[in-house]
């Protein structure tokens, strides 16, 4: 498992994929980080987090629409399979290796910003608010959470298909349908309907991160997602080993 997480590692930097991803995510994280926070002489960051969890819709595909089909496509799947590595380990790795760039990119931008951040509440005296430690690591919890739920989805979409270009809209399809339904259950008549769209959205289940509080339930259901989606892309695989 160690040396298919190393090697795709590697592969993130032997190709432009990983210097792009990690530079578009620095640069939109600290624009958007400077028009909802600092440019409104505020600490409250809840727009920045909010913001960005809209714009993972289109970064995570970046990431995860080569995993599994570029090695479909290559033809390589088939060493994967004959490995003396099990499929679940595979899976795994590749997910952890896409799981590290994203949430390095995330930790690194958002320290980035909130040092200079803290420089700026230091000096100037018309901050609004100060810096809620909690309610920023509460935010920190629930977007690493929900990352790794659109990475393990974007890694089964990228199982299915041998075209990255394909793997990349669908996913970007799937997160858009996510999002909306986050904001359905406003327009729901039915309570009972309502509440279950309510009960199934990653974004809804957000909400209690972005104020600091960690709602055990969401923490479940988020890793219930995760592993829900890497056990279908390793029944995938196994199906492609026995065909």
């Amino acid at each position: 498992m160690s040396a298919i997480y190393k090697r795709e590692m590697r592969a993130y930097f032997t190709s432009p994929i990983g210097y792009i991803f990690v530079a578009i995510f620095f640069a939109l994280s600290g624009f958007v980080f400077s028009f909802t926070t600092i440019s409104n002489g505020t600490t409250d960051s809840s727009n920045y987090f909010a913001t960005m969890i809209v714009f993972f819709v289109i970064l995570i595909p970046l990431l995860t629409m080569k995993l599994l089909s570029e090695e479909r496509k290559l033809k390589t799947e088939q060493i994967l399979l004959t490995a003396p590595v099990s499929l679940i380990g595979i899976i795994g790795a590749k997910f952890l290796a896409a799981y590290t760039i994203f949430a390095g990119s995330f930790l690194g931008s958002s320290l980035v910003n909130f040092s200079v951040l803290g420089v700026i509440a230091s000096k100037e005296k018309d901050v609004i608010d100060k810096l809620s430690f909690p309610t920023i690591f509460g935010n920190v919890v629930g977007i690493l959470l929900i990352g790794g739920a659109f990475i393990a989805i974007g890694l089964f979409l990228s199982a299915i298909t041998e075209n990255q270009l394909i793997a990349a809209i669908s996913a970007i399809g799937v997160f858009v349908l996510i999002f909306v339904l986050s904001i359905l259950p406003n327009k729901i008549g039915n309570e009972t309907l309502r509440i279950v769209v309510k009960w199934l959205s990653l974004f809804t289940r957000f909400n209690s991160f972005s104020y600091g509080i960690f709602d055990l339930t969401s923490i479940i259901y988020y890793f219930s997602i995760i592993v829900i989606f890497l056990f279908m892309t390793v029944r995938v695989y196994e199906k492609r080993r026995w065909a």
